[in-house]
């Protein structure tokens, strides 16, 4: 697809190789914009530009989003005013995005034809409107949102730059590290003391905006209001819906009394949050500017000074009463169950070069056996050697959660050869209940052989709970040191293969398109890491027993569970998926969700200790 570079054109789409707009006859564009970016598609179109998502050639067709210059308004004067506008978005970008993870990073600013261009990074991952679209936002998770966002406004808000525009589809939540990242400043003003003062062009979105800003007096308080009015809506799912004529029907929203009605439609919900969270929100959404938080670091130590110690103590109660069963019997109570005979299995294990190329083919063995979990399906067991190794990311690789690197010394354990397919899956539902019902049939890809998905870390504890009562031995969710440990199979590179991967050897999307669009069977590569694992890159997230931290500050040496300090709505998530990059399918990557909720591509292996 090629573009018309007229921004009056009324359908700047085109066919690869017309010489003319099929729209306006004009000829002044070519296959790629300044020689280098490939328009893919429409992504929307606002008051002054149009949106694209692209592909940098110059980057190995790197995805990459193009904003154009596209005025809808008459008169050379106020066409003008609104270029620069769109020049000052791509200044803000700039200045912005080099300096905070959390904001898309400016790529080019250029001019072709009659139009201008600004060529922002893509973030890959999906609005909050996308979110709630699905589901309701938990306390928990907009209690997360605020500690992730908050920040993030604060350092706009020290660079003396208002956003103007905050609502659920300017907030992504990016695949790589769930963090939230705030788009589209396509509307933000540059503010100083004096001009605060003074009216301003008038920008807002209705149902988020406050009264002083629909005035054209915006301040950094006006954010927050926006931020607190995204709050509610993703907490009771009510959003703003525009008529044909243009208005706006809102039943969150009082406007003759100039009250929000958030805390009622919860109740009628039969939904409850903490006192310390309602009296944030309400304080985010008084009407008068003097009334609320005045910064964005108000806010942040009034979110840290609270505390939702009765529902966290809920959840890491109904977590211990889950693992219960095994947990409260010592060691003298056991009844030892033998293991069977272990069985030897040979495996072809490769490396490839920096451009993925398989370089090297050993065949290798090593020990395991088979748990029946019916006359036809059985479960192995790799025979995992203790060690010591470094577990995470060195400085210039990964993110900042995947550091410090530790030294950890594991013990020696027995872990799924492949993650848990469907055929197991279905067998061990069919056991007695422990906890909770299990869905014999949950995956989205269906196939006896193919991994199970779409399954929550609280179903995955009950599968292990269910396969232990039936075997007598304690199987469990891996730790996340564990998880790294056998992925690694003693190397350092990012992957167990080498410094890279391609989905010619696993289960990931290849770009911004994914190479496969469903699971494929475990083991189908035929290709293991050194300890006889299969698809520990990709394939599906494989949920590991840990409350997700942040970082590795203070954490433990000995692989155990990392239970202290965490936050126990979160659960770690290791390994990828068929529908993630290949970055994200790192031996280091992490990455989590809630606990009582699945992404659709969440899967697992189970473990046991070998002592």
């Amino acid at each position: 697809m090629q573009i018309c570079q007229n921004p009056n054109c009324s359908n700047p789409f085109n066919a690869y190789g017309n010489r003319f707009c099929l729209s306006c006859g004009q000829s002044n564009f070519g296959q790629l914009l300044r020689n280098r970016y490939r328009v893919l598609r429409l992504l929307g179109e606002g008051g002054f530009s149009r949106t694209y998502a692209a592909e940098d050639a110059d980057r190995l067709d790197a995805p990459c989003v193009i904003k154009q210059f596209f005025p809808q308004v008459q008169g050379t004067g106020q066409r003008l005013k609104a270029a620069e506008f769109f020049k000052e978005e791509a200044f803000r970008l700039y200045e912005l995005g080099e300096n905070h993870t959390q904001i898309p990073r400016l790529l080019a600013y250029f001019e072709q034809g009659s139009s201008l261009y600004l060529v922002q990074e893509f973030i890959q991952g999906r609005t909050l409107l996308e979110e709630v679209q699905q589901e309701p936002f938990s306390e928990s998770k907009i209690r997360q949102l605020l500690a992730d966002i908050l920040p993030v406004l604060d350092f706009v808000h020290a660079h003396n730059v208002i956003h103007r525009d905050i609502k659920p589809e300017n907030i992504i939540r990016r695949y790589s590290d769930g963090k939230p990242v705030l788009i589209d400043f396509g509307g933000a003003k540059q503010v100083t003391q004096t001009s605060l003062a003074r009216q301003a062009t008038v920008i807002y979105t209705l149902g988020y905006a406050p009264a002083e800003q629909m005035a054209g007096f915006a301040c950094h308080a006006s954010d927050l209001y926006a931020l607190g009015v995204t709050c509610v809506r993703l907490l009771t799912q009510c959003l703003p819906l525009q008529t044909d004529d243009g208005q706006v029907q809102d039943s969150l929203y009082d406007a003759m009394n100039a009250q929000w009605l958030w805390a009622e439609k919860l109740k009628k919900n039969g939904i409850t949050i903490s006192d310390s969270l309602s009296q944030i929100l309400d304080k985010l959404l008084q009407h008068l500017p003097k009334d609320r938080y005045q910064t964005a670091a108000e806010v942040i130590n009034d979110l840290k000074s609270t505390t939702t110690s009765n529902l966290e103590a809920e959840i890491i109660a109904i977590s211990q009463k889950l693992f219960l069963p095994f947990a409260s019997i010592t060691k003298s109570q056991k009844v030892v169950v033998p293991l069977p005979p272990l069985q030897s299995f040979e495996f072809d294990v490769i490396t490839v070069d920096t451009a993925g190329r398989e370089v090297n083919r050993d065949r290798i063995h090593s020990e395991y056996f088979a748990e029946e979990l019916s006359k036809a399906i059985a479960l192995e067991m790799v025979s995992i050697p203790g060690g010591t190794f470094m577990m995470g990311s060195p400085d210039f690789e990964g993110d900042a959660d995947e550091r410090p690197q530790r030294l950890v010394t594991v013990a020696p354990f027995f872990m799924g050869k492949y993650p848990v397919t469907q055929a197991q899956w279905k067998a061990v539902a069919a056991l007695p209940k422990i906890k909770q019902p299990l869905n014999p049939n949950p995956s989205k890809n269906k196939g006896p052989n193919l991994p199970v998905e779409n399954v929550t870390w609280y179903e995955a504890v009950e599968f292990c709970l269910r396969l232990a009562q039936k075997t007598g031995r304690d199987y469990r969710l891996p730790s996340e040191a564990e998880w790294e440990y056998a992925c690694r199979a003693g190397t350092k590179t990012s992957y167990h293969f080498g410094e890279t991967v391609t989905p010619e050897f696993v289960s990931c999307s290849s770009g911004d398109t994914r190479y496969r669009k469903e699971t494929t069977n475990v083991g189908s590569f035929e290709v293991a890491n050194a300890f006889g694992l299969y698809d520990m890159h990709g394939l599906v997230w494989e949920w590991c027993a840990d409350p997700w931290h942040n970082n590795y500050q203070g954490a433990p040496t000995d692989a155990s569970v990392w239970e202290d300090g965490g936050d126990p709505h979160r659960r770690v998530l290791r390994g990828g998926s068929w529908s993630f990059g290949a970055e994200l399918c790192r031996s280091a990557s992490r990455s989590w969700d809630e606990s009582d909720g699945g992404l659709r591509s969440c899967g697992f292996r189970v473990v046991f200790s070998a002592e």
